[in-house]
């Protein structure tokens, strides 16, 4: 079943239908502390929800691990789950992507449906039929491609999120503009992002899930053109995975200050335009702060960058722009190159 992307304005009736179309004779949903606390509370006493067993997982991205998704599987097989059963992944992109990649495995594949209730999950994790977990100390290290029966996106769950969630999810937004055209790019670097106007977002959000769309239905394994998505990934997982051990950052702020680097290595290396980098990095700094690394961190991140999935052999592979809108995919960059990168980024 390929993935069925709503942007939602009758929450309620469009749930009830794809569970219906959705094989469910029981199902499941998966949440963690927090969207048990604030989400499911409001969706519970549906008549579609009236059977569902809820899967309760911890909270942050240092459960997305396989000793939970052993628990997800556990609960599921303790419900008396079969091959004709749902799992309902209400949640970020924590709960999407593991929730997502429990469905996928348990009994070779049952269905899915995912309902994300972070702007960062709406517009990234819960959309393009990426699942996964954390191993080895590596993000995503481990995981498939599975499409979600349906993706239900409702704006109205961000107004149970805090300032930095939304900052979050935002740096997503910003990369699907750089990798689109000026005109996005340029309504993206001019919001307020101190006080978002939801509504406004709201409009924002489904121009930016449509450039993920478009992307993965030509590239659905990543083989080419799907790599324009991974700008700012490079350096931004490593920037993630470099944290976890220390003070943790949010993916999206990660992502904001791998962008930071890669636009840094646009100009240099691609020729993109050093004013729209300006803007773009100004924009950053003043939402996201800067990342607290110094030259000391370099080896480390250096190393995280080779353990990239997008690697081949040693080198070390970015996505780079020309200019907006112009995309360069596997473009290998030095670790002298690299270690610029992050001059930059400390400097500003």
């Amino acid at each position: 079943m390929g993935q069925n992307i709503i942007i939602s304005k009758q929450f309620k009736s469009e749930l009830a239908t794809a569970i219906s179309e959705c094989e469910n004779d029981k199902t499941f949903v998966l949440v963690d502390e927090t969207t048990r606390e604030k989400c499911w509370e409001l969706i519970k006493d549906e008549f579609c929800l009236k059977q569902a067993q809820v899967i309760s997982i911890g909270t942050t991205d240092g459960n997305k691990t396989l000793d939970t998704l052993a628990y997800v599987w556990q609960a599921l097989q303790l419900g008396g789950a079969t091959r004709h059963s749902l799992l309902i992944n209400l949640g970020g992109g924590m709960v999407t992507d593991l929730g997502g990649f429990a469905a996928s495995t348990f009994k070779r594949g049952i269905n899915f449906i995912n309902i994300p209730t972070t702007l960062l999950a709406m517009v990234d994790a819960s959309v393009g039929g990426k699942t996964g977990i954390n191993f080895g100390g590596l993000k995503n290290e481990i995981g498939v491609f599975s499409d979600a029966g349906f993706v239900l996106l409702n704006t109205e769950w961000l107004r149970t999120l805090d300032a930095e969630n939304i900052r979050s999810g935002y740096a997503e937004m910003l990369k699907h503009g750089l990798i689109a055209d000026e005109e996005m790019w340029a309504e993206l670097v001019g919001f307020n992002l101190a006080q978002p106007d939801l509504q406004q977002l709201a409009v924002m959000l489904g121009k930016s899930v449509r450039v993920k769309e478009r992307i993965v239905e030509e590239d659905p394994h990543e083989k080419g053109l799907r790599k324009a998505l991974n700008l700012g990934h490079t350096f931004g997982h490593a920037f993630e995975s470099w944290s976890m051990k220390r003070n943790p950052v949010l993916h999206g702020y990660a992502v904001a200050f791998g962008l930071i680097a890669e636009l840094y290595l646009s100009v240099v290396n691609t020729g993109f335009p050093i004013e729209r980098m300006r803007q773009t990095v100004s924009f950053i700094r003043e939402y996201y702060g800067s990342l607290r690394i110094t030259c000391n961190d370099y080896p480390d991140l250096i190393d995280f960058m080779h353990h990239d999935k997008k690697n081949r052999g040693d080198e070390i592979n970015v996505t780079l722009l020309g200019a907006v809108g112009d995309v360069r995919i596997d473009q290998s960059v030095s670790e002298e190159e690299v270690k610029e990168a992050l001059d930059f980024l400390r400097e500003g």
